[in-house]
């Protein structure tokens, strides 16, 4: 009777227990690929969740957004400070356009000292802006490009201004430096400059564009070039002269 009853519960196992209950393992490829959400995800280290990926994407967006912002402030700051460097250079090259520099005399001076000769260079200047404003300039170094430099400077501190009918001067002037004399008349229109050496460069620069000129005595080149200066100072136009007679300019022109 044991035996029978023995072979009885083996049975009842068998029936119970069926083919399709028994679990197979998933094939490895099958496991590779089935992936779960990152809030489920787990580390089994920290056992934190995948919060953390999330919380690291949004720093970097953080990130980002600041770079673009100091990006932008920069490009702002660096726009400003490329004007403002612009608007340099455009006021510089203006200030070049504008005054006119041509060298007239350049000489070597030899000055004696207790140790012997001194050599140092001399430099003639003529500035001008060609709308009537000029002056004459010396400078003294011992090189020649710091010569040019001091001359420039000295001949803007002695600028004057031409009094100009259209192109020419209002009248006739005889100026005077030392031993040289220049007599200065005005031409009519198309004339041109009627003159040579200094005198010349002096007439230029200061935008006159028809005269006729004489250089009388010293031939030197600062004396004739301040002797020019000298006429040129000297030139008052008609309404000027009424008022300093207390006459109308009708009245001067009749009373000649």
């Amino acid at each position: 009777m044991s035996e029978e009853k023995k072979e009885e519960n083996l049975n009842n196992n068998e029936e119970q227990v069926s083919p399709t209950d028994v679990v197979q393992p998933a094939p490895v490829e099958e496991a590779a690929q089935v992936s779960l959400p990152a809030s489920e995800v787990t580390s089994p280290e920290t056992g934190t969740e995948g919060g953390e990926d999330e919380e690291d994407e949004l720093t970097g967006i953080e990130e980002a957004t600041e770079q673009e912002i100091f990006q932008k402030v920069t490009k702002k700051e660096t726009r400003k400070k490329r004007k403002k460097r612009g608007e340099r250079g455009h006021d510089k090259g203006k200030e070049a356009s504008e005054w006119l520099e041509k060298v007239v005399q350049i000489r070597r001076v030899t000055k004696v000292v207790k140790g012997g000769k001194k050599l140092s260079f001399r430099a003639v200047v003529v500035v001008g802006n060609a709308k009537g404003q000029v002056g004459v300039g010396v400078g003294k170094a011992l090189e020649v490009i710091s010569a040019i430099q001091k001359a420039v400077v000295d001949a803007k501190k002695s600028l004057v201004p031409i009094p100009l009918i259209n192109s020419t001067i209002p009248h006739q002037v005889f100026g005077r430096a030392g031993a040289a004399k220049v007599l200065l008349k005005p031409a009519r229109e198309g004339t041109g400059i009627k003159a040579g050496g200094a005198a010349r460069t002096v007439l230029e620069l200061g935008g006159i564009g028809d005269i006729l000129s004489k250089s009388l005595g010293s031939r030197s080149p600062l004396n004739v070039a301040r002797a020019t200066l000298n006429g040129l100072t000297q030139l008052r136009k008609f309404e000027e002269i009424a008022k300093l007679r207390g006459m109308t300019l009708k009245e001067m022109i009749i009373a000649n």
